[in-house]
């Protein structure tokens, strides 16, 4: 599938794939994305001194990069992705000069070279795992107590948007654990809800009228 780079409209880049008409983030802006829907509606909201991250879907990298700039506590990552970007792709990414961040290259890169399926210290409190993955093949239980639910959009891969899925995305999360999403389709939200989730909607990011947040709560 053909793949090009993107310059979105908060100046940082992505990968477009142009046979979908799809994209790893926001034409909006993928920075403002991250901070907007994975970092304001997500880890500021899990009040622990320690948290356990599941990013659906790491791609380029950004939601970990920024988690990482953004972290005031103890961090363990695990990112899945079934197709990892290539390094040639990385390397065209302009996430750290649009975030003003160059003096944290070494850790940016760290993320991008350490090996998978291992536990790396990015630094002394942020940990990452990265393994590659299918989202049908995740069976972790009550392991992580946030997740960024960040897979191509309903539109292009309805497969990973279904109550199968969020079933998984449910009993891999803790008691009282976040999943939040761009997303807002009613199809989405019902799915999640038929599995347990207690879902809200919130005001999206540039570009997106609502976002969806779901919490595991006891009944």
């Amino acid at each position: 599938m053909k793949r090009e780079i993107l310059i979105t409209s908060d100046g940082s880049s992505t990968i477009h794939l142009p046979d979908w008409n799809e994209q790893y983030h926001s034409k909006n802006g993928s920075i403002n994305e991250t901070y907007h829907v994975f970092i304001e509606s997500g880890l500021k909201q899990v009040k622990k001194d320690k948290v356990a991250v599941l990013e659906i879907g790491f791609g380029t990298g950004l939601n970990c990069f920024i988690t990482y700039l953004e972290a005031k506590k103890t961090i363990d990552y695990v990112g899945v992705e079934a197709y990892p970007v290539t390094a040639e792709e990385v390397e065209k990414m302009n996430f750290l000069s649009v975030l003003k961040a160059e003096e944290q290259t070494a850790a940016f890169n760290k993320i991008h070279n350490v090996s998978w399926e291992e536990k790396h210290a990015i630094s002394d409190t942020f940990y990452l795992t990265k393994r590659k993955q299918f989202f049908e093949d995740i069976t972790d239980q009550n392991a992580f107590d946030l997740i960024y639910f960040d897979a191509f959009g309903a539109r292009v891969q309805p497969q990973l948007w279904t109550e199968e899925i969020f079933q998984k995305m449910f009993n891999s999360l803790t008691e009282n654990g976040v999943l939040v999403t761009y997303s807002a389709k009613g199809s989405v939200r019902r799915a999640m809800q038929a599995v347990g989730f207690t879902v809200e909607r919130l005001s999206g990011p540039p570009g997106k009228r609502e976002m969806l947040r779901a919490r595991k709560i006891s009944k």
